[in-house]
């Protein structure tokens, strides 16, 4: 139930509901760039056909959407649904650094699979795992009946209790996945046992990074001040350099600044401490860092956050060349995309006293 409901109710639901690529089938043309961590598998795939990437987004349909039901459907359909959900994370596994996301999803559907499914992963000779458990059952089933008493009694009025308020806390879940107009991530209850989450609703179809800069310069605002870019362990940066390749390890800051370009640095406060830390040199706040452009020299005078897009790679034309990068006022060697500075959202200087 826990697999179908992960992948019918937080997944097929939210995504034929949600962004209409969804329904175009087009989805898949963007989200291998924009994901939140691309790895180097995810270049590869982008530059896959048109073709490929509707045959993705319709497999992504079947496999969300109608395979869930095949738990239902009895022993053989129900080990065709593990089988194929468990691929199915693989692929996503591959393809993208989602962190231990998709290692969780396995688990479910794990459970698809009897004991005659698994058989052959024991040895079954005479003194094997599965003659002795064999053994150890006969015995149990020999031996006398358990007498039930008051904790047994209890344990079961707890078990009732439990279900009964996952049942009153699973009920605004349910009818948010029967609403037409179902939501994602939009409230979590207290007791954090039941509530309403969504996995790529919406695709982005412009990446946009939010950059960290400092610089040495006495005066900050001077045109030949030079400012340097603090890089990230895994967040795409430096167009230079390649995807990494971390899941199911998960970089926290790497994952938050890619929300962090969505909004400005007022709903995002942490950004600013964070570049306070940053002008104070402060060892721990380096060390989340993959580089740090001061390293072995004084701290900087000043931080400052700005905002690079990544146009769109097309799929299938070649990427742009470095004619066009100038062209467009940008930077960057092809075939990496190119990018070019949008604004500030926060102000350039020290923080205040307290920051």
């Amino acid at each position: 139930m826990l697999a179908a409901l992960l992948q019918t109710g937080f997944g097929g639901l939210i995504k034929i509901r949600g962004d209409r690529c969804w329904r175009d089938l087009t989805c898949m043309d963007f989200h291998y760039e924009t994901q939140p961590v691309p790895n180097p598998m995810a270049y590869v795939l982008h530059r896959s056909p048109w073709w490929f990437h509707r045959f993705e987004t319709l497999s992504n349909h079947f496999l969300e959407l109608v395979v869930p039901f095949f738990i239902f459907l009895g022993r053989s359909m129900c080990i065709l649904h593990g089988a194929l959900q468990i691929l199915f994370q693989v692929v996503l596994i591959i393809s993208g650094n989602l962190s231990f996301l998709n290692w969780l999803t396995i688990v479910p559907s794990l459970a698809c699979f009897d004991d005659a499914t698994l058989a052959f992963l024991f040895p079954s000779g005479p003194g094997g795992l599965k003659d002795r458990v064999l053994k150890m059952q006969e015995e149990e089933a020999q031996g006398p009946r358990a007498v039930q008493t008051y904790g047994c009694v209890a344990r079961r009025l707890v078990n009732l209790a439990m279900g009964v308020l996952i049942a009153g806390l699973s009920v605004p879940v349910v009818l948010n996945l029967l609403s037409p107009r179902q939501i994602m991530n939009s409230s979590f209850h207290p007791l954090r046992i039941v509530n309403t989450y969504g996995a790529f609703g919406s695709i982005t179809k412009e990446r946009t990074e939010v950059i960290l800069q400092g610089t040495a310069s006495p005066n900050a605002s001077a045109p030949d001040a030079e400012w340097k870019d603090y890089e990230f362990k895994c967040k795409p940066g430096d167009l230079r350099r390649r995807p990494c390749l971390i899941s199911p390890y998960h970089y926290r800051l790497d994952w938050l600044m890619w929300f962090a370009a969505f909004q400005t640095y007022e709903h995002n406060e942490w950004i600013i401490h964070l570049a306070g830390k940053l002008l104070a040199n402060d060892a721990q706040a380096l060390s989340l860092l993959g580089v740090n452009p001061f390293e072995g020299t004084a701290p900087p005078r000043s931080d400052a956050l700005t905002n690079r897009t990544l146009p769109h790679l097309p799929a299938e034309p070649p990427p742009p060349t470095l004619e066009m990068c100038r062209t467009a006022g940008a930077t960057g060697p092809a075939p990496r995309p190119c990018h070019h500075l949008l604004g500030a959202p926060a102000p350039r200087g020290p923080p205040s006293e307290g920051s």
